[in-house]
């Protein structure tokens, strides 16, 4: 596909590319025209990711990172700066699920990817970003941060934080004309999910995921990607501090399609 370039000249960090929405985002990054350090723990997951971005003629390194270890956070970021010279798009997308329970090393080890990794990727990215007086971060949320019935207590319970991180992230860095905002995923088929939709193709009732949603579907990974090309690019300049929704109207109504009151 012929580059659009509407991310000419920018350099992007993406955590959680091994796959998923991470390697929609880097395929499509690459596609737009930036240069990319691509980030995660699955090492084979990566590599196939970066062979893709370089099949669309994109400029990449990659890069094993545990996002929930500080010091890993920070290589990464120097790493880009000492390569690209420059960080203009910082993608925090890595996480992870977590179980209904209260079990603490769950609590901890969810909070650690899904939370403190944004805080850490900030913290080495952001000061560049205020020193150049530009710059747009991309918090992959989910709407289990919105609402309940979306995913287990841990999970939605640190997707709820990284909402508000991202509001008040952006408070934190709009005098820098440095944007923050999130992407708020709905029911979309990725590693995460792959159990439920594994399962739900081996009993025949693949047609039922998504049902409730007032699109009567589930998404794609590329449905996101496109939503954080949008806010990473400079044609939501003007927007910073939301969590967008992207779910199939999942979270406008009561989760019953077309039953409004």
């Amino acid at each position: 596909m012929e580059r659009a370039g509407r991310l000419e000249g920018k350099v992007a960090v993406i955590t959680g590319a091994a796959n998923g929405i991470g390697r929609a985002t880097a395929v499509l990054f690459a596609r737009e025209g930036a240069r990319m350090a691509l980030a995660d723990v699955n090492e084979e997951g990566l590599k196939e990711t970066y062979d893709l971005v370089k099949k669309e003629k994109g400029e990449a390194f990659m890069k094993r990172v545990d996002v929930s270890i500080e010091q890993d956070v920070r290589e990464l970021m120097e790493r880009t700066l000492n390569t690209f010279g420059q960080i203009d798009i910082l993608c925090n997308n890595a996480g992870i699920g977590g179980g209904i329970g209260t079990d603490e090393q769950v609590w901890k080890r969810v909070y650690d990817v899904n939370v403190l990794s944004a805080v850490y990727g900030i913290k080495y990215a952001g000061p560049h970003m205020q020193e150049r007086k530009k710059g747009s971060i991309v918090n992959t949320a989910s709407v289990a941060g919105i609402r309940a019935g979306a995913g287990g207590n841990a999970y939605s319970a640190s997707k709820a934080a990284l909402i508000n991180y991202t509001k008040t992230a952006a408070c934190d860095m709009g005098g820098f004309n440095v944007r923050v905002n999130a992407v708020c995923p709905g029911l979309i088929e990725t590693g995460m999910t792959k159990r439920a939709f594994d399962h739900a193709r081996d009993t025949g009732k693949i047609q039922k995921m998504g049902y409730r949603c007032e699109l009567r579907r589930y998404g794609v990974p590329e449905e996101v990607a496109y939503a954080i090309l949008f806010l990473a690019s400079d044609e939501s300049s003007y927007i910073t501090g939301q969590s967008i929704p992207v779910d199939g109207g999942n979270t406008c109504s009561l989760n019953l399609p077309g039953m409004k009151y």
